[in-house]
């Protein structure tokens, strides 16, 4: 990373996986070309993301020719003039992660995995969950993203004060 002051830790970088409603997961395609989608992921440790899709497609081959990913996210992305010298700049939260994605086969896996996906993105409605996972389990997918390494974070963020926030500080 060229600018150190800017990098931050991996808690602070699962923070901004956890919080951005797409996650950029990025493949290679069986003839070796690249392949990158935003997903709706949803971690249920610090290691362990999942998505839903369906059956068969381009994410499922990507990952039976090759199952290493890497994932980005953005959030808080605001363009702004820079307070202390007036330039055009960005203030934003990214994370950066990598890992290995697998198809889940364990139906209690994909069951759990699917009501972390729905706590995340619909909690106002779990009471419609076990109805949906019944109509719907059987033609769904469910990929396990499993992290190889502790994921880094980067920001670039100004204080009341007008200064740029320097340092490894959550928030």
């Amino acid at each position: 990373m060229r600018k150190k002051s800017r990098e931050m830790d991996a808690d602070f970088a699962l923070e901004v996986l956890r919080k951005a409603p797409y996650v950029t997961v990025s493949m290679t395609r069986p003839d070796g070309s690249p392949y990158a989608v935003p997903l709706s992921l949803a971690s249920v440790d610090d290691k362990t993301f999942y998505f839903h899709c369906a059956l068969e497609g381009e994410k499922l081959d990507c990952i039976a020719h090759n199952p290493k990913v890497c994932l980005s996210a953005v959030t808080k992305c605001a363009p702004l003039v820079g307070p202390d010298d007036g330039s055009f700049t960005l203030e934003f939260k990214s994370a950066i992660a990598f890992g290995n994605a697998q198809l889940v086969t364990d139906e209690k896996e994909k069951i759990e995995a699917m009501r972390a996906i729905c706590v995340r993105f619909l909690p106002q409605h779990m009471d419609a969950f076990q109805t949906s996972i019944n109509r719907s389990l059987s033609r769904t997918a469910v990929v396990r993203i499993s992290l190889t390494q502790p994921p880094t974070g980067k920001r670039k963020e100004y204080g009341p004060d007008g200064k740029e926030i320097r340092g490894n500080v959550n928030g």
